[in-house]
Order: C-alpha cells, then sequence, then structure tokens
C-alpha cells in the first residue's frame, strides 16, 4: 500500500473531484459521514460530544459531523477556534447549514472562553488534520494542553491536531486521542514510533478517493499488504531436494551466547534453507550438535570456503573481541554475494567504520535503533533516522532494515517498506537473531535481497502474531516465533 504525502493526499482529493465528478462539499460531507457512522457505533448514545474545529477543510469536518449527527437526532456542541480569518468554502457551507440545525455554537477567541470538559465527554477534535504546516503555538497550543488535560476521551478527525503528517512532531504540542480516524490510506506519521502516545487506535476509513490516482501515483514510503508478500513467495517445487533450497552459513555465538547461534541457525532451518552450517569455536560444536541435529558444524580455526554456502549470516551473540574483529575482516575480504549483519557484526562495523566500503552491493544490514545510532550517528528524532537509513543505504549499495514494531526497509532507489505484521511480545531477547537466521535462509532459496529482506520481516513478525494469539505477548519468547513459522508459512500459502 502507497503511503501518500499530506500535498499528495490533497492532489488526490482534487483528482477525484474532477474525475469522478464530485463537488468538494460533497466529498467532505461522504468522509464526514464515515466518521459519524463511526461515532454512532462506538459512542454512547447519551455521552456529552463536544466538537472543537478549526476554519479549513478538517474543521468543516468536524462542522458536517455536528450536523449529521444532529439530523440523527444525536447533539453535539461546537467549539470554533476563532481567530479573525474567513473560513474555507466548504466550511462556511457547513456552518451556514448548521444555523438551520439545534446545535449550539460557541467562538473560542481566549482562554477564558475554553469549556469545561468532563471526563464523562466525548471530544472530537477537528481543529487542524493534515493542514498542518508549522507547531501549534498561542490559543490553539493552549486549547490542546486544556483537551488533553480534561480526561476526556477523545477522537481526532483525519489526525490529531498538532501532528504533522509527514515529519516528526516532537517536541510540539500535540491532541492526545484515544482514536484517529483517518481517510482512505494510513499518513507516514502513524509509522513512527514517536507518535504512537498521541494517535491512539488508529482506524483507517474509505471514502472514495478515485483509484486510478492511487495507481499512478508514486509514493516515498510503501507499507507491505499480504497480496504483495503473496506475489513475492516461492511455493517449493516437487521434484526438489535439499540442494534445491541452499546451503547457509552462520557465523554466531560465543561462550555465554551460544542461545544467540542456536535461534539463528533453528530460524534458518525452520525457514526453510536446504542445508545449514555453524562456523563455532571447537568447544561449542557440541551444544550445537545436541540442540539443533539438523545443522552441520564446521571449526573457525579450519580454513572456510564461504564460495560454497549460497547466504552467509554473521553476528548474533559474536563478540566484539579481536578474534570476532579478524572474523568479519577475513568475510569481507573473501565474499563475494550479499551478507546478513546483524547484532556484533554491526557493533564492530561501527568500530571499523572503514569496513563498511568492503560490504558486498545488496548486503543486508538489521540494526535496532541503538545499533543504527552506533553505525550512522545519532538522530533527534525517528523521522530524521529514517532519511539517514535511506542516505546511507544509497551511499553503500546495502539493504538496511531498520527493526522496531514497524520495521522499515530501506534500500537505493525504491521507496521505504514498512512492515504490516508483528506485535509488542517480540520485543525479546532472540527475537532479531531469528529475523537474522529467516532472512539468510530466504537468500539461500534464492529470493533476491530485496524480496528477502520483505518477506522476512514479514514472516517474522506473522509468526510473532501467531505466537502470540496462543500464548500471549507477555510470554512470548524468541524461541516461540521459530515454532510457529511453519503456520505463518501456510498462512502466507493459504492467501487469495
Amino acid at each position: 500500500m502507497k503511503i501518500f504525502s499530506a500535498n499528495q493526499i490533497r492532489e488526490w482529493e482534487q483528482y477525484t473531484i474532477d474525475n469522478e465528478p464530485i463537488s468538494s462539499w460533497a466529498l467532505m460531507e461522504r468522509a464526514s459521514l464515515q466518521c459519524t457512522n463511526w461515532i454512532i457505533q462506538h459512542a454512547p448514545t447519551d455521552q456529552p460530544i463536544k466538537i472543537f474545529c478549526g476554519k479549513g477543510n478538517n474543521g468543516g469536518d468536524g462542522l458536517a459531523i455536528a450536523a449529521q449527527l444532529a439530523e440523527r437526532k444525536l447533539q453535539a456542541e461546537v467549539y470554533i477556534l476563532e481567530f479573525g480569518t474567513v473560513g474555507t468554502a466548504d466550511f462556511q457551507n457547513n456552518l451556514r447549514r448548521l444555523h438551520a440545525l439545534p446545535v449550539k455554537l460557541h467562538f473560542i477567541q481566549e482562554p477564558s472562553f475554553f469549556p469545561e470538559i468532563s471526563n464523562n465527554d466525548l471530544v472530537i477534535d477537528a481543529l487542524y488534520g493534515s493542514g498542518l504546516n508549522r507547531p501549534l503555538q498561542d490559543l490553539s497550543a493552549q486549547l490542546v494542553q486544556h483537551i488533553n488535560s480534561s480526561g476526556a476521551r477523545v477522537v481526532s478527525i483525519d489526525l490529531p491536531s498538532g501532528m504533522f503528517a509527514d515529519y516528526s512532531t516532537i517536541p510540539h504540542p500535540v491532541i492526545v486521542a484515544d482514536y484517529t480516524l483517518t481517510f482512505q490510506v494510513p499518513k507516514l506519521c502513524f509509522l513512527l514510533p514517536e507518535n504512537e502516545q498521541f494517535f491512539g487506535e488508529l482506524h483507517v476509513l474509505p471514502i472514495g478517493l478515485h483509484p486510478a490516482f492511487f495507481k499512478n501515483e508514486e509514493a516515498h514510503y510503501h507499507l507491505v499488504e499480504p497480496a504483495f508478500i503473496k506475489e513475492i513467495y516461492k511455493p517449493r517445487k516437487r521434484f526438489s531436494h535439499k540442494g534445491t533450497y541452499g546451503h547457509c552459513l552462520v557465523i554466531a555465538g560465543e561462550t555465554g551466547k551460544m542461545g544467540a547461534a542456536l535461534l539463528t541457525t533453528k530460524a534458518c532451518l525452520r525457514a526453510g534453507a536446504g542445508l545449514v552450517t555453524a562456523l563455532l569455536d571447537e568447544q561449542h560444536l557440541p551444544i550445537m550438535q545436541v540442540a539443533v541435529p539438523e545443522a552441520m558444524v564446521a571449526m573457525r580455526n579450519e580454513m572456510v570456503d564461504f564460495s560454497k554456502y549460497n547466504s552467509i549470516c554473521i553476528g548474533p551473540g559474536l563478540g566484539t573481541s579481536a578474534k570476532a574483529v579478524k572474523l568479519v575482516e577475513l568475510l569481507l575480504e573473501k565474499a563475494t554475494t550479499p551478507l546478513v549483519l546483524d547484532a556484533d557484526a554491526l557493533n564492530i562495523l561501527a568500530q571499523r567504520n572503514d569496513l563498511l566500503q568492503s560490504l558486498p552491493q545488496q548486503s543486508i544490514l538489521t540494526p535496532h535503533p541503538k545499533e543504527f545510532e552506533r553505525l550512522f550517528g545519532k538522530c533527534s528524532n525517528d523521522y530524521e533516522r529514517l532519511v539517514l537509513a535511506k542516505k546511507k543505504a544509497e551511499e553503500l549499495g546495502v539493504i538496511i532494515i531498520l527493526k522496531g514494531h514497524r520495521t522499515a526497509i530501506a534500500q537505493a532507489d525504491q521507496p521505504i517498506i514498512f512492515n504490516s505484521t508483528g506485535n509488542p511480545g517480540m520485543a525479546t531477547g532472540g527475537s532479531g537473531d531469528v529475523l537474522t537466521g529467516i532472512i539468510t535462509a530466504l537468500l539461500a532459496q534464492g529470493y533476491t535481497p530485496a524480496n528477502a529482506a520483505v518477506l522476512g520481516v514479514y514472516l517474522h513478525g506473522l509468526s510473532g502474531d501467531l505466537a502470540a494469539k496462543q500464548l500471549s505477548e507477555e510470554a512470548l519468547i524468541a524461541g516461540d516465533i521459530v515454532r510457529f513459522l511453519g503456520e505463518a508459512y501456510k498462512k502466507i500459502r493459504s492467501l487469495s
């Protein structure tokens, strides 16, 4: 699914107006009706409703909602933030409409005009939506603070007022919504971790924007949909054998951190690799051979022919000792195909920034935010981190998987892709090691690095979702993600 900017959304609305065709007021009415129906379904009929409106089209949505509620015999009081300016044409049309209905209208000109809001009220926030282009100040900021301190349930229309659709909002004043009703497609702001505290439960409401615009317009960001996963997924062939699905080399683990090597190796096998070899220090061989009998083992003190492996990952639990650094150096010197680098391999690259230039093209780096910071420097917000990830992916010719609830995949000459699966239960030790194993297995099976990255994070998140559904988010551990990979594959095979 394409994630459009606020400007593109406005262009999409205008395209719909021109090509459906439909008037801008009728399109606003259609969007507002979706919100009104949602409010009627989810709010108690006797709950006092207070609607706060700016004078732009978001405020026009708020006025239309008030009119639609009144026409259904539900009362809402409307509070219009007054700046002495005339509202948009559609705002003014809806204001005239309200004058003919039994709706109480109030105009807020200074803080003394703020109404008392109780925690029993339902507040509809229609102040600014996605039209905001600068931080809230003065009366607007004070009103937001007043609403936030009320304890009332808040429903924001389009997005919480004060939030930017396409950029970071931190540290500016923003409505803290319990629910956000946005239109047609999600916005970038809903995919940034820093905004979770503001938008609450997100609902994307279809409003019938013209499909031709969506099909033809390019977007800088995408959200993975099941249909795309079904498209890139490769079912197994009947006349295949273990060699068909590749041979992975896992370089992971040290004393005290062998769990990381075990999880990565198990994930490699469970994600479908034909053969998996773990490269270990001699004293750790028995651990692997007992815990994962399906894997082969090679010793690190032997000469390793990296060329015989279809995919190689390095890093989980490896440590950053001088011996580990030499191993990373050797691999980067000899490798001719894309690598998967995680955990301590990334920490070594952070210490030895010169090694970044030796990464094979299309290698996949899987940092969490702290590892990313050590590699490429601090960012003041999540949006800046996205921009930097894209820049570094282009400079180095690699794929960067920035891990989080909405894991983002950055690569050269392609949109940033956000994952749509996963849950907070996966925030547990070893989860990243499992992801490394999954992606390595997909590379070995012949997936392109880009498709291995997208399918890998989707599978990882889907397996975590299935595990959490059965076990709970709180009880979920990394091994459960491996255990439910089979169910995740079944789910993907069943996609229509």
